[in-house]
């Protein structure tokens, strides 16, 4: 038997379940991205508010890419469970917040009817820094991509992100255009206000009749969201079951902490978030800063090096005492950057993020965090080595953190084996890879290079020579020791 809302009530007292508050409740919310982040986060507060304070909140969650998501939950009613891991042992709980679940490709025409229809008060997106087919520091489509290109030569077959949006929104338009809130929920800086400008570029070469309408109806908040997500596992569904009684297709794991940070600028109503934790602010961007800049900035320092060193997890990769001296090192340079975050110590905060990392019950593999660098490194790296360049101070463990992500982009580990790089300029760096084969500095030069990653950045000396140093040694020492001699030189 699988869950659903008939094996519901059949379920152990030691599973927490959603109430008929909950799973009779209609749709409010489409979510663009309807991925395990999704599940365990937006998901589960609004399950959470809806249970407290009732409201037809329910999330009609959108896959744009693949099925498997609404093939799996499609007959499950939409239940899934969330499995919160942590040394103490795992908790399950049942979600009963999403009520629908649509394919874009194959079922276009309701989901531009959901997004339209006046019950629908927030589109929300989780679709990760790629999926918005944008340069982000320029708040700019990029418009000869492949999805934007189509979109714009078929307004009405749309396939990325912004077209299903800008369809979705239009429809609304006209049909009277009831006020929306589009809160994306992605690590951007300023997120709100970058989707903001993408969907009115896009719309001014589509339906610039609708601008009007769009500045005067429709909010972009910006959000911060926070939990850590492993991607599930084979034995996940097992247990599942074990726990459950019932089969569930559907089941994610997440660590205990949760953390949503939204600015409070809605359009329309919302549902009662902050009855359940979530934080309405008048302004985000402390809090977006601290938390792309020291947590999903020392994520990615450990998912490379650790990956070259030969860990398979975060919790493997900070229980060495070098990697978590390189990543402390990381974030103190990091926190030179940061304004100050209302009601947050830092110095906690970071020491809580160390504990974090370390919970071996989370299983978050390497190899997930090292995907879309490209897109990412800019907001958690880059941008802090400018400020602290600017400001006449070192950049010691972002050169070492960039070192290694070019070191993984040579496409082999330090046993000569295939790595491989999942990331939009894939291409582009292997040809780089292959022109400059076993020639450790020019292919750190040309990586530096391109300039969709780095501008102008990657041509100044005082950045590029500590980074292309610390390539050439990790190819020479391999990245174990490598982070050994930044520990043994920082102090």
């Amino acid at each position: 038997m699988r869950l659903n809302l008939q094996s519901l009530s059949s379920l152990p007292a030691t599973v927490e379940r959603p109430n008929a508050a909950v799973t009779s409740a209609g749709v409010g919310i489409v979510h663009l991205g309807i991925g395990a982040f999704h599940r365990a986060h937006q998901a589960v507060y609004t399950d959470d508010a809806m249970a407290l304070s009732g409201g037809d909140w329910g999330i009609c969650g959108v896959s744009l890419k693949s099925p498997t998501v609404r093939d799996q939950l499609a007959p499950q009613d939409g239940l899934y469970s969330v499995r919160t891991v942590s040394r103490a042992g795992d908790a399950w709980r049942a979600v009963g917040a999403v009520r629908e679940v649509l394919f874009a490709p194959a079922q276009l025409r309701e989901v531009i009817a959901r997004i339209a229809r006046a019950e629908t008060q927030i589109v929300s997106l989780t679709v990760t820094e790629k999926g918005y087919c944008a340069n982000v520091g320029k708040r700019e489509p990029l418009w000869d991509h492949p999805d934007i290109a189509n979109d714009l030569a078929h307004a009405d077959a749309p396939v990325s992100v912004l077209g299903v949006l800008v369809a979705g929104l239009h429809e609304r338009y006209r049909k009277r255009g009831a006020p929306l809130t589009v809160l994306c929920c992605d690590n951007l800086p300023e997120n709100g206000a970058v989707l903001e400008a993408l969907v009115h570029r896009f719309s001014e070469r589509l339906y610039p009749q609708m601008l009007p309408w769009l500045r005067e109806s429709v909010r972009f908040p910006s959000a911060m969201v926070d939990r850590i997500v492993p991607a599930t596992k084979a034995g996940d569904l097992d247990d599942a079951k074990a726990a459950l009684g019932v089969e569930d297709h559907g089941v994610v794991r997440a660590e205990p902490f949760g953390q949503w940070v939204i600015e409070d600028r809605f359009a329309a109503a919302r549902p009662a978030w902050d009855r359940v934790g979530v934080q309405f602010v008048a302004d985000v961007k402390p809090f977006e800063k601290m938390k792309l800049r020291l947590l999903n900035g020392s994520h990615s320092l450990m998912a490379y090096l650790g990956y070259l060193a030969g860990y398979e997890t975060i919790a493997e990769t900070i229980s060495d005492p070098a990697f978590e001296h390189a990543v402390r090192g990381l974030m103190r340079e990091a926190e030179s950057t940061l304004d100050p975050v209302p009601g947050t110590d830092l110095a906690v905060y970071q020491t809580q993020l160390i504990e974090r990392f370390g919970n071996p019950a989370n299983g978050h593999r390497c190899a997930q965090i090292a995907m879309d660098g490209s897109q990412k490194i800019p907001q958690r790296w880059l941008a802090v080595a400018r400020e602290r360049m600017a400001a006449g101070q070192g950049i010691d463990a972002i050169a070492l953190a960039i070192a290694g992500w070019i070191r993984y982009l040579y496409g082999k580990d330090e046993l000569d084996q295939p790595i491989t790089i999942a990331d939009p300029l894939a291409g582009e760096f292997a040809a780089i890879a292959a022109k400059y084969s076993y020639d450790a500095l020019s292919f750190a030069d040309a990586v530096l290079r391109v300039e969709a990653v780095f501008g102008e950045l990657g041509r100044t000396p005082a950045f590029a020579a500590p980074v292309k140093r610390l390539v050439s040694q990790l190819f020479r020492d391999g990245a174990q020791a490598t982070v050994a001699d930044f520990g043994a030189r920082s102090g």
